[in-house]
């Protein structure tokens, strides 16, 4: 059985090998979209269950509440929970394809925090704690908003599943409006 057969196969519905008259099969792009949603979603989830939860090597929501803390928010514990959640649940949303806008906004909105107290004053390069890394998962979420999920995400069945400026422009306001509130705390 050859790659493209055995994509064909898991393509197809309920994966029986056949397609439905009229339905598309997964396309190139929807497995790179999967393998770009997998890959910077998990590691997101797993970068917010660090703090949460002190896996994985973190410290946990105590410690990373007094880092929280000691750089101006306050309650640092209730700021790395809020912190910690939104990178955790903005991955793994992003990861399954589901609530796709939403889960960008959560990682946006994070990521505008993180450049705005930590590293934006260490100039662009991440080697010296600057923006690169922040940018790079912001415009990430961005684009996964702007384009869609693909057809493998759960959000296919929904109408914000298509992607588009609409689904694009609320990731980055919901994340934007968050972000200025929590700052403004």
């Amino acid at each position: 059985m050859d790659t493209n057969h055995l994509l064909r196969r898991l393509s197809s519905p309920a994966g029986t090998g056949a397609h439905a008259a009229g339905e598309p099969t997964a396309s190139a792009a929807d497995w790179g979209l999967l393998l770009v949603r997998l890959t910077f979603g998990l590691l997101m989830a797993a970068h917010g269950a660090r703090k949460l939860f002190g896996i994985l090597g973190g410290d946990g929501l105590t410690a990373t509440g007094r880092a929280f803390a000691s750089i101006g928010y306050r309650p640092g514990k209730l700021f790395a929970a809020i912190g910690g959640l939104s990178e955790c649940l903005g991955g793994l949303g992003l990861a399954l394809g589901l609530f796709t806008p939403l889960a960008a906004a959560a990682l946006i909105g994070v990521m505008i925090n993180a450049m705005a107290t930590v590293s934006a004053a260490n100039g662009l390069w991440d080697e010296h704690g600057g923006v690169e890394y922040n940018v790079c998962i912001a415009v990430v979420a961005i684009a996964v908003a702007a384009i869609g999920p693909g057809r493998l995400a759960l959000d296919r069945f929904f109408r914000w599943g298509a992607g588009g400026w609409g689904e694009a422009a609320f990731a980055l306001g919901l994340g934007g409006v968050a972000a200025a509130i929590t700052l403004s705390l």
